[in-house]
């Protein structure tokens, strides 16, 4: 039985040989897992930091911008025609200093994963109104026509209004910064049935587009312009931390507006993305459902 014996020996090998591949495997994983806990516990140290130090800057800047008003007022004296323009100069970096001090401070917050969200029954019209209204002479000093008109259809829900004003913002300070003079931008929201499909099956799919549409389970918001557009091999990337498209590496921003949107879409259940293509503007557009997700936190704070 020589040959039954040296079988047995080399299968005994191999058995020693796989385990020991398993027991190398493992050990080589726990290493790993223990070497990116501590890079990510090494990262979040360090975003806290700056963090800690962007809000440090905060208060005194906000005491130079009051200044500059003070001063644009005139109630200090009046103002030739070159100190005027200086204190605009002044008065828009001190602004976009704020800007990137905020989006550094809401990045942190959404990395370190303190982010709340405070759902309430609310109109979203009023609520996107309220954006273009602030955001409009912004619009008017840099030569664009930016437009929206509120849709009855779109029901009362509940959803973060100051969340939603954020990922507003954000998208039409991406579009004014991008779209020329002349240029046009849009707002519009509309009621919108999110089909999340969980079964794959071609008959059942095909099942599905035959029968007619429920009732809307979300809200669609879009911010549409007439700027360069986007590459569609950026449609993705161009949502990720501190991305800058290349033709645009010297444009004012950190590259977070974006991926504070996403971050922002995400935590109350929904999905953002781009349609695009170079020389015909971008549409970006999220979709909000109408029932919190059950992962999110309510309106007391408690999931």
């Amino acid at each position: 039985m020589p040959e039954v014996s040296s079988m047995s020996k080399q299968a005994s090998a191999a058995s020693e040989s796989r385990a020991s591949a398993e027991a190398r495997a493992e050990v080589q994983i726990g290493q790993e897992l223990q070497e990116y806990s501590q890079l990510r516990e090494r990262y979040l140290r360090t975003t806290n930091a700056l963090a800690s130090a962007a809000h440090d800057l905060k208060t005194p800047l906000a005491i130079l911008n009051g200044y500059v008003e003070l001063l644009q007022s005139e109630k200090l004296g009046s103002l030739n025609e070159r100190q005027r323009e200086v204190l605009r100069d002044m008065r828009s970096n001190g602004q976009r200093l704020q800007r990137y001090i905020q989006d550094f401070l809401s990045f942190s917050v959404l990395e370190t994963g303190e982010l709340k969200m405070k759902f309430e029954l609310g109109n979203i019209n009023a609520c996107l109104s309220e954006v273009c209204r602030l955001w409009s002479p912004r619009f008017q000093e840099r030569g664009l026509a930016m437009y929206f008109l509120a849709n009855d259809k779109v029901q009362e829900f509940a959803f973060d209004a100051p969340k939603i004003e954020r990922i507003i913002s954000n998208l039409l300070e991406n579009a004014s910064k991008f779209t020329p003079s002349g240029g046009t931008v849009w707002l519009h929201a509309e009621p919108y049935m999110w089909e999340r499909r969980s079964i794959s099956k071609a008959a059942i799919a095909q099942e599905r587009r035959r029968r007619p549409l429920a009732q809307p389970n979300s809200v669609k918001i879009s911010v549409s312009d007439t700027g360069p557009g986007v590459p569609p091999e950026y449609h993705l990337e161009i949502f990720d931390d501190f991305f800058r498209l290349p033709t645009n590496e010297k444009s004012e921003g950190m590259g977070l507006g974006l991926a504070i949107a996403r971050r922002l879409v995400h935590g109350m259940g929904g999905k953002i993305w781009v349609e695009s293509e170079p020389g015909a503007g971008c549409k970006f557009s999220f979709i909000i459902p109408l029932k919190p997700p059950a992962t999110a936190i309510d309106s007391e704070g408690k999931r």
